[in-house]
């Protein structure tokens, strides 16, 4: 009896060599499954394409809504951004793939998902991860940690040749000088030409390489746009004065940014296996979105609650880019977050201008910002002591000056 394998399949050159090659080696029967992730990529003719490869079956599935709902939205409030500067675009799209996998492995009572990620990444670890926290008795097929896999296909000549050979119908155009990875959060660019971390993948000269989502800076309006976001419970809930689904919000603040050149990233990061990579990101709308939700936090959140918050970012962030979504740590630390943003409500207003997010300003029935205590001027509330400080100060600096007298003595 043969096996039966659900295989993550875009209809690409690889994907296809991977479906005919795994049903080959294997005696197994694939079913491929297409995520739609906002990739934007072309689906029609998906499915024919498939079965002519030799699938026994094809999901395509529009997981965008889910997708900004429950993994977009919840990452946004813990204000996770990956060393200081990756929004974590690849990373919180792999869980949601991962899952939709493992549901239709179960359904179609599949032994095994497959995936193309490759050994030197970590795409791997987080399809398996999640696989792991969600169907444990589910095996997993990575072929290019495969040797025989590697050994047909050292490069893209013999997979052309190959789909030639197989009449796999693929077309397999010049090799990119670098991949790409796109959703609905972000695109990325790695490897190839950017592999040399002094390449400058900033001028405008590689216009139609590094602009997908967004323009050059240098090409962007010469006009400010002002736009507004109104936030209930950490999460954007209107655009504009227009009330949206998070999808929608995702989308709109898409275009808007990459109109300005906002959310630009270039950097060099450290991959979970161990090795430094180099990565360049548009994350326009992300970017947007993440900035507004902190200019509300600022005017709604008890001091000592965004402290610890933030205390737990780099924590947050490092469990989602390394593939632990569905750990019980990360599921810990959302419900923090979720408490934490109980009166995260409220109105900002940007200013978007050749890459720069400017803010102009932020109200809220639920702020804790009193200008008539915060006032320079008399205070008419009396709620603030000046003379108060005097202790305060003597207080907080007694373990200052006593350390200071212990070494003079010395």
């Amino acid at each position: 009896m043969s096996k039966k394998i659900v295989l993550a399949y875009s209809g690409g050159l690889d994907t296809s060599v991977l479906l005919s090659w795994i049903k080959e080696t294997y005696n197994a029967e694939v079913i491929a499954f297409c995520a739609n992730v906002g990739q934007d990529d072309e689906l029609k003719g998906l499915n024919a394409k498939a079965k002519k490869t030799g699938a026994s079956k094809i999901y395509i599935d529009d997981l965008q809504e889910e997708f900004a709902t429950d993994f977009i939205y919840p990452m946004i409030q813990a204000g996770a951004i990956y060393e200081g500067q990756y929004f974590l675009g690849t990373s919180i799209a792999r869980p949601l793939i991962a899952k939709r996998m493992v549901e239709i492995a179960k359904a179609e009572k599949a032994g095994f998902i497959a995936h193309g990620a490759t050994g030197k990444g970590n795409d791997q670890v987080r399809f398996e991860l999640t696989a792991a926290a969600l169907a444990p008795e589910i095996e997993t097929i990575a072929p290019w940690r495969d040797e025989r896999f590697r050994t047909q296909f050292p490069g893209r000549a013999e997979m052309i040749a190959y789909c030639e050979e197989k009449k796999i119908p693929v077309q397999a155009s010049a090799k990119k000088p670098f991949s790409m990875d796109r959703n609905l959060l972000h695109i990325s660019y790695e490897a190839g030409i950017l592999e040399d971390p002094w390449f400058d993948a900033s001028d405008p000269k590689y216009k139609g390489y590094f602009n997908t989502l967004s323009v050059f800076p240098e090409e962007a309006p010469d006009k400010a746009e002002t736009i507004i976001l109104e936030f209930e419970k950490g999460n954007c809930i209107a655009v504009n004065g227009k009330l949206l689904s998070p999808l929608g919000v995702m989308k709109l603040l898409n275009k808007l940014g990459g109109k300005h050149g906002v959310g630009r990233v270039d950097m060099v990061e450290n991959r979970f296996v161990g090795m430094k990579s180099r990565g360049v990101y548009e994350t326009p709308g992300g970017s947007i979105l993440h900035f507004a939700h902190r200019q509300i936090e600022s005017l709604t959140m008890d001091r000592e609650v965004m402290h610890l918050r933030d205390s737990l970012i780099p924590k947050y962030a490092t469990l989602v880019y390394n593939g632990f979504w569905y750990a019980p740590e990360r599921l810990a630390l959302q419900a923090l977050v979720t408490e934490s943003q109980q009166k995260v409500s409220g109105t900002v207003r940007l200013k978007l201008y050749k890459g720069n997010i400017i803010p102009a300003g932020r109200k809220s029935i639920y702020s804790l910002y009193n200008p008539q205590i915060a006032t320079m001027e008399a205070d008419p509330t009396k709620a603030y002591n000046q003379d108060d400080a005097t202790g305060f100060i003597r207080l907080n600096g007694l373990r200052l000056r006593t350390g200071a007298l212990r070494d003079r003595k010395k």
